[in-house]
């Protein structure tokens, strides 16, 4: 297939809507759109987010905090729908300047603690509680390197291979052919990884999983993009096993319900207030 030349002007200007799923979202500045102050409950650590493969990391390692006993773990899950361009209200671009969930207030101190970026966030709750990151330094470094590794790869697997495959306005081949041979070998490095170790970093699950699993997990069982049989996913059977281990977890399968909109309704938990919200969810309660 031959696609049309293009050659780059020699200042690129924002002269039109980039297209696809996204376009009316996408800018090329930062900051406010427009001023909107964010609701606070009544825990000290307040999330803002939605169920998305980043946002999951988080309430994933929430929900396993929780399960261990940390009553300070206990949180608000609000809703930011960016379809709809939440994350440029002037609230949340307060708590993360770069417009992108997941982001979270602090408020156990003091002064109110902001962190953003996912992988940020999982280490601030890491060390807060001294949970799911060894405290050995060689089996630190391990863990640290792999969840560094998926922050790392995330713009391959969703701004280039699920943008180009699944959002674009039209398919382009070298780009699509370009990601989707990344992708396939960032999952070969992961399944040659879990074909020596139990678990990302080693023997325990630590918050490399509950960053790798959200994206790579779902890719595994074919939930992200439509792309399982594109990519042949069924060939990473170590990451299949890792994938199913984890699903099992009671902490993961309430941590991947909190924020989510879409699928089955009884998947879905808009917003979490509090605990009994998984046992008291109705239709109404979330919007489903």
């Amino acid at each position: 297939m031959t696609e049309a030349a293009y050659t780059p002007p020699a200042v690129w200007t924002w002269n039109k809507e980039s297209g696809g799923k996204f376009a009316s979202i996408n800018r090329p500045v930062a900051g406010p759109t427009h001023e909107k102050d964010l609701p606070v409950g009544r825990h000290p650590l307040q999330l803002y987010s939605l169920g998305t493969p980043n946002g999951v990391k988080v309430t994933v390692m929430l929900e396993e905090l929780l399960a261990l006993g940390h009553a300070g773990a206990e949180y608000d899950a609000w809703l930011i729908p960016i379809s709809e361009g939440a994350q440029f209200g002037s609230g949340f671009v307060e708590v993360n300047p770069n417009s992108k969930i997941p982001a979270m207030m602090d408020r156990s101190g003091a002064q109110p603690v902001r962190i953003f970026e996912s992988g940020a966030i999982l280490v601030y709750l890491a060390e807060k509680f001294g949970a799911f990151l060894p405290r050995d330094a060689a089996a630190r470094a391990e863990c640290l390197s792999w969840l560094f590794w998926q922050v790392g790869s995330a713009p391959f697997l969703g701004g280039g291979f699920g943008h180009f495959y699944a959002y674009a306005p039209s398919k382009i081949e070298y780009a699509i052919d370009r990601y989707a041979m990344e992708v396939k070998r960032q999952m070969d490095v992961l399944d040659r990884r879990l074909a020596e170790a139990r678990y990302v970093a080693g023997d325990e699950y630590t918050i490399a999983d509950m960053a790798i699993w959200p994206w790579y997990g779902a890719l595994a069982k074919g939930q992200l993009y439509g792309a399982g049989e594109f990519l042949q996913v069924q060939e990473y059977r170590h990451v299949l096993r890792w994938t199913d281990e984890i699903a099992q977890r009671p902490g993961a399968q309430r941590g991947r319900m909190v924020n989510r909109t879409w699928g089955e309704p009884a998947s879905q938990l808009h917003e979490r207030h509090a605990a009994s919200d998984f046992e008291t969810k109705t239709q109404d309660k979330t919007g489903a």
